[in-house]
């Protein structure tokens, strides 16, 4: 997937207001509609205007991506580092593409999951629900925490252009959270109209990378380095949990990838999630004479090879 310049498909610079916006998509709309133009890419380029108006005209998208574009030029090969939206507070808008619009993957993968549970219509007094995404640490779905997150939410100035309007909020991360949940809070979203009561904002979860630690769903996954002789000997090794070592056994004999399962050492739910240890061999290097030769001796020791299997 490349990286699509909006600015650049409108031809406006990054600081350019919602009207220079607006004036040069229209132009360039007259100019490449597929009924009146004669230009052999007309419709192409029709429907990559019609993209990037979508996402400048709005506040919200806009922001979202000024957040990846200061970074990426077009035709660069683009994919959206993980929790590259976190800290944004959205209205309760769905920024789904609109039916019938064929948007690019790029689009999609900026936007393609905006909306938010809990939204509410227009017609109601009380205001919209926001939504954010909000990264912790896996230890917090543990053990539960209070964190302090700031949010930042785009909103147009006097000047038409998109500025971010800050703040910050206490949190309470209750225990058994997992990725991709939501926390509720109530009257923290949009104001209500007249003396509606304001929305509410929805935090999506998501974990901070671990270099030791993946999920899925509630199931953690640890690779575990061994040496060739604990795994062909077997032995007792103190592992790395989210909170805290555990002493592990290993099977003697026990082959690279294989899985050891510490029921319900996983997310804390009902039922609790599982801790999977995922064997990894790494061999010591043979960097000096003595080295080398405990690895000869090995060779002659074993009638071994590891690739009987393949053929040919």
């Amino acid at each position: 997937m490349k990286f699509k310049d909006y600015y650049e498909i409108l031809g406006v610079p990054r600081d350019a207001t919602q009207d220079d916006i607006k004036r040069a998509y229209r132009k360039l709309a007259r100019k490449y509609h597929p009924d009146v133009s004669k230009v052999a890419d007309a419709e192409t380029r029709f429907k990559e205007l019609g993209e990037a108006y979508a996402v400048l005209k709005d506040p919200e998208k806009h922001a979202a991506y000024d957040q990846m574009g200061s970074r990426w030029k077009a035709g660069q090969d683009f994919q959206p580092p993980p929790g590259w939206d976190a800290g944004f507070e959205f209205s309760g808008r769905d920024f789904e593409a609109a039916p019938g619009r064929d948007q690019s993957e790029f689009f999609e993968a900026l936007f393609g999951r905006r909306a938010g549970p809990g939204q509410r219509s227009h017609m109601h007094a009380q205001g919209q629900d926001h939504h954010a995404k909000v990264m912790i640490d896996l230890a917090d779905a543990y053990r539960g925490a209070q964190r302090s997150i700031s949010l930042r939410m785009p909103v147009l100035d006097a000047q038409g252009q998109v500025t971010m309007q800050e703040r910050t909020l206490d949190v309470s991360i209750p225990k058994e959270i997992r990725a991709g949940q939501h926390l509720r809070l109530a009257g923290q979203g949009g104001p209500g109209l007249g003396k509606g009561p304001a929305g509410d904002l929805y935090l999506e979860i998501a974990f901070n990378p671990h270099p030791q630690f993946r999920t899925d769903g509630r199931d953690v996954y640890l690779d575990l380095p061994l040496a060739p002789w604990e795994a062909a000997l077997g032995a007792s090794i103190a592992a790395p949990t989210p909170v805290g070592p555990v002493q592990l056994t290993i099977p003697p004999n026990s082959a690279a990838g294989r899985q050891l399962r510490l029921k319900g050492r996983g997310i804390p739910g009902t039922p609790p999630g599982d801790l999977y240890v995922v064997l990894k061999m790494v061999l010591p290097p043979a960097e000096n004479e003595s080295a080398r030769e405990a690895y000869r001796t090995m060779a002659k020791a074993f009638d071994f090879n590891p690739r009987t299997h393949e053929k040919g």
